[in-house]
């Protein structure tokens, strides 16, 4: 059995192990609710984008932009993937992580080629030492991040798909359910997937002015800029929940862990007492 000098130290230690998770807990606590808020106040304006581009995918036209444009031969494809900057935050990168990489093999499998661009500190980390073509990256975007951070990398892989370099772009992400679930998420970003809102093609088309590619160009390019935004303020959200979750976890298993310490604490400090008094009845036995 341990000295009661080193199990007062492994209780110090567990102490202020549990203060550092317990402040953290707080921290995500205090921030998820203002995270939370601001994801939801952007979704009514993804969807709306989404229900306008489900109009304009229906729409019987004589251009199609490159957005929409099935490929038929697959022969590269790219990832634009959300991760966190920071850790402490459960599973939540490494199940996405797991997800993306059994689908990447998916893909090898047949021979295509993955490109890869990374919005997030871990993924950029975790794909380099794995030596996939990295073309991309975005770190430390804070609790408030901004579109114009988000425009350069991704635009990377959109240039690409547009020049006939990529054939299909994914979005990865961890979707926020609720404080005690997150999903992660591939999201099929490019070609535009077909709209679940109309069953069957219009007759008629819109008028556009000033032209079809400039008009659609424009729409597109910030529908698909809107679907980035959203996911990564639902990254975001699902981040300060997973690290709340597995703070408390970890403060709940420090305080049980504590208990335990103490009370091998207190044997020690009774196995010691006993054998003093030992040693002394038989000292004075011996005299």
């Amino acid at each position: 059995m341990a000295g009661g000098r080193e199990i007062k130290t492994k209780i110090k230690s567990v102490q202020n192990t549990r203060k550092v998770t317990r402040a953290l807990e707080m921290v995500s606590a205090s921030k998820i609710r203002k995270t939370q808020e601001k994801m939801k106040a952007t979704r009514p304006y993804a969807r709306l984008m989404k229900q306008v581009v489900g109009h304009i995918a229906q729409a019987n036209t004589d251009h199609v932009h490159p957005f929409m444009a099935e490929r038929e031969e697959v022969r590269r494809v790219g990832y634009i993937i959300i991760s966190t900057d920071r850790g402490l935050c459960g599973g939540l990168n490494s199940q996405l992580f797991r997800r993306i990489l059994a689908d990447m093999r998916e893909w090898q499998g047949k021979g295509v080629e993955v490109d890869v661009v990374c919005i997030g500190q871990k993924a950029a980390t975790f794909f380099r030492r794995l030596k996939v073509e990295l073309l991309a990256s975005v770190t430390h975007l804070g609790e408030q991040p901004q579109l114009a951070q988000l425009i350069g990398v991704t635009k990377t892989m959109f240039d690409g798909y547009v020049e006939g370099r990529v054939d299909r772009v994914l979005l990865c992400y961890n979707d926020f359910v609720n404080t005690m679930s997150q999903k992660p998420t591939l999201l099929p970003l490019l070609p535009l997937p077909p709209s679940d809102s109309l069953e069957a093609r219009h007759d008629w088309d819109y008028l556009y002015e000033p032209d079809p590619h400039t008009v659609l160009d424009h729409v597109l390019t910030r529908y698909i800029e809107s679907l980035v935004y959203q996911a990564v303020l639902e990254n975001l959200a699902s981040e300060h929940a997973a690290r709340m979750v597995a703070m408390k976890a970890a403060s709940d298993n420090a305080t049980k862990m504590i208990g335990t310490l103490n009370l091998v604490y207190n044997k020690a400090r009774q196995a010691a007492i006993t054998q003093e008094i030992s040693e002394i009845v038989g000292g004075a036995a011996a005299v």
